[in-house]
């Protein structure tokens, strides 16, 4: 375990810590791994695309792991059609997962799929790592193939992403306006996007413990100034994609946007319903002395109701009175100040990344795991502050890993192990490292504990040049990949 570095580098170290603290505010979303997501069963069949396949020819109500694109047999994509597809022309909600895993998203939401009569994709080619060049020529192959072999209502496509995946959403909807809405899951637009009037509505979702749901608030607080359409859905979780409960309201926002766009009809079912689940749920918000949550909920239905029911006057009139409130008024200073000391204790973490002291962030880490255990505001506070140090931790293994500066490359590992022992990619870092030093036992030992905990890019490991020269049982590791 090394516990400093040489003095003689102390200089470059600063100086390099100090840039990758810049890159990982830069990208933040890039290139994390997120925690494993449970995985429903997945269909495997592969179909291969030609200009003249028929949407008969595609089942509908099965999850298809693998669709080659005929423009270009290297580009594929993972494709869920609802039961209800025919004839008639269906939405089309294109995924992009931050590890190019087209099924992950459309195995949790393809009940969705089902019960709005969306057509679900999911790029295997989108992945943290590629630039936004890159990720035009991935939609250009993925929109095309697409749109020629599906009947898709192209007044009604959309984009959704998670993390790094969710700035790809943002992106293609920027300089494509045939994206209608983007759904970015633990990001807000890419960086530099001038704040204006979008010609497509955002939602943003994040979890209360995710590292990034300060900036999807901000952002949202930002939309404010401007005419898009806009809402923020908050999920108990961490940075991982939405619940299906918390995807299934973005989804709900989509429908009532066509229906106010007179995209398809009213329908006052459909609204009457969303109605009273609103009401159900603020009901319960003041039950139990939340008045920000029940605040949110009237601004959200404020907002998905705007101009297509009466009842938003109900809504406006509620949340009127709800921010009135002196509790109100108590728990909001008491979330802007959790806010500011979580900005504080960020600033104090990028100093000692350039103190090279294992005790203290031993001391840290393990008070940050024990404090985020309370199902309280704070708790979800330093839920924030762990996976901040476990992206800052990624940021700053891989940097050094790429510059060939091992030392600090074993140092930052170390933390990120210990600040997210679950994440896959702490221990692949781990694996490059120990074959570096010609230890292929430490390496297929930190490649099963990585394949354990959800790695499964076989084509990385395969081509990670460290690995080439050791004897190790590659056949035997993929063999328990998940896929």
């Amino acid at each position: 375990m090394v516990r400093k570095f040489f003095p003689s580098c102390r200089l470059m170290r600063n100086a390099f810590i100090q840039i990758a603290i810049l890159g990982l505010y830069i990208s933040a979303c890039s290139n994390h791994k997120p925690e494993n997501i449970n995985r429903d069963v997945i269909a495997q069949g592969t179909l291969t695309a030609s200009p003249i396949t028929s949407v008969d020819t595609i089942p509908s109500g099965k999850l298809i792991s693998k669709m080659k694109c005929g423009n270009d047999s290297s580009q594929s994509y993972a494709l869920y059609i609802p039961f209800i597809a025919g004839k008639k022309k269906l939405p089309a909600m294109y995924f992009f997962d931050p590890h190019a895993d087209g099924s992950l998203p459309l195995s949790k939401y393809q009940a969705l799929a089902d019960k709005y009569g969306f057509i679900l994709i999911g790029s295997n080619n989108s992945k943290n790592g590629n630039d936004y060049s890159m990720a035009e020529n991935i939609w250009q192959h993925l929109f095309a193939d697409t749109r020629t072999r599906m009947t898709i209502d192209t007044s009604r496509i959309y984009a959704c992403g998670f993390s790094g995946g969710a700035k790809t959403a943002g992106y293609i909807a920027l300089n494509h306006p045939e994206i209608k809405a983007v759904i970015a899951n633990s990001a807000a637009l890419p960086e530099g996007t001038p704040l204006q009037n979008f010609n497509f509505s955002f939602t943003g979702l994040a979890g209360n413990g995710d590292m990034n749901m300060t900036t999807v608030v901000d952002f949202c607080k930002a939309l404010d100034k401007t005419n898009t359409a806009h809402r923020i859905i908050l999920f108990n979780g961490k940075h991982e994609w939405a619940p299906a409960t918390a995807m299934n309201i973005a989804f709900e926002g989509l429908v009532l946007d066509a229906m106010r766009n007179k995209q398809i009809a009213v329908d006052l079912n459909f609204i009457g319903d969303y109605i009273s689940e609103s009401k159900k749920k603020i009901n319960f918000f003041i039950d139990q002395k939340d008045f920000i949550k029940a605040g949110d909920e009237c601004k959200l239905s404020i907002n998905l109701l705007q101009g297509i029911s009466p009842a938003v006057h109900f809504f406006e009139e509620k949340q009127s009175s709800i921010i009135a409130s002196p509790v109100y008024q108590q728990q909001l200073k008491r979330k802007e100040d959790l806010f500011a000391e979580e900005e504080k204790m960020k600033g104090i973490y990028e100093q000692q990344f350039q103190a090279g002291d294992i005790q203290y962030w031993q001391k840290t880490i393990t008070g940050l795991n024990e404090r985020a255990k309370a199902k309280t505001d704070e708790g979800a506070m330093h839920s924030r502050l762990l996976a901040y140090l476990s992206l800052a931790f990624y940021s700053l293994s891989n940097r050094f890993i790429q510059s060939g500066q091992n030392d600090g490359a074993a140092y930052f590992v170390t933390l990120y192990k210990m600040a997210d022992p679950v994440n896959s990619e702490a221990w692949y870092f781990s694996a490059i490292l120990n074959a570096r030093k010609n230890n292929s036992r430490g390496t297929e030992n930190d490649l099963l504990k990585a394949v354990s905990l959800g790695y499964h890019d076989k084509e990385r490991m395969r081509m990670q040049q460290e690995f080439q020269s050791l004897r190790i049982d590659y056949a035997g590791i993929e063999s328990k990949m998940k896929n």
